[in-house]
């Protein structure tokens, strides 16, 4: 009967002895240091906005693929407005000079044009679509940027005559500061055309690369 006392006893003290070690255990794992203490340093970003400002003025030049008279340079000025972040409406004016064509080459002086209905001049208004991104300079700079799709009418005078336009284009803006852009265009000229014979439906690419302001 003693010894059978004597366990209890003992097994009595084990449990409490448990009881008090478990917190002082939890505590212990608690205080425990991360073994990597990450240490994450922010970076500043200077980063390009647009003012309040909805009117864009700029000027452009490039190279402008007139149908059956080779490439030539074109230069020109546009007026946008902002309608807000995602449309915006134009108005463009484009000036070249048209080359020679093939058979005016091969001919040895046969002139299809005078000098005055080389003159090859574009009005162009229409609206534009922007899908808005961001273009990382570098580590510490980052400019505000959007690629833009554009569709207009207009009227080409050229050969004599004026012609009814429509354009179709896609560009690339990116704003250096809070109010000027630098932007890349493409845009095709498509209008029907009679200068050869037959009337034709012509396609004039062209390629620009322009500086704008808002104000």
């Amino acid at each position: 009967m003693e010894i059978r006392y004597h366990g209890i006893f003992l097994t009595a003290l084990a449990t409490l002895a448990l009881t008090f070690s478990a917190p002082s255990n939890a505590n212990n794992e608690q205080q425990v240091s991360p073994v990597v203490d990450p240490q994450i340093a922010r970076t500043d970003i200077d980063e390009a906005q647009i003012d309040s400002d909805d009117f864009e003025f700029g000027a452009y030049g490039g190279v402008i693929s007139i149908a059956d008279f080779s490439s030539t340079s074109l230069v020109g000025a546009k007026l946008a407005y902002h309608i807000n972040e995602d449309f915006f409406s134009y108005f463009k004016y484009g000036t070249a000079t048209a080359g020679e064509t093939s058979y005016e080459k091969l001919s040895g002086g046969a002139k299809l044009l005078t000098d005055e209905e080389r003159d090859y001049q574009l009005l162009d208004l229409g609206i534009g679509y922007n899908l808005k991104g961001e273009t990382f300079v570098s580590q510490n700079l980052t400019l505000n940027s959007a690629y833009y799709f554009t569709l207009g009418v207009g009227t080409t005078e050229f050969g004599g005559d004026d012609r009814f336009t429509v354009s179709v284009g896609a560009g690339y803006r990116m704003l250096l500061n809070d109010f000027v852009t630098v932007q890349i265009d493409m845009t095709d000229y498509v209008f029907e055309s009679d200068i050869l014979g037959d009337p034709e439906t012509v396609h004039n690419l062209a390629f620009t690369l322009g500086l704008s302001v808002y104000f």
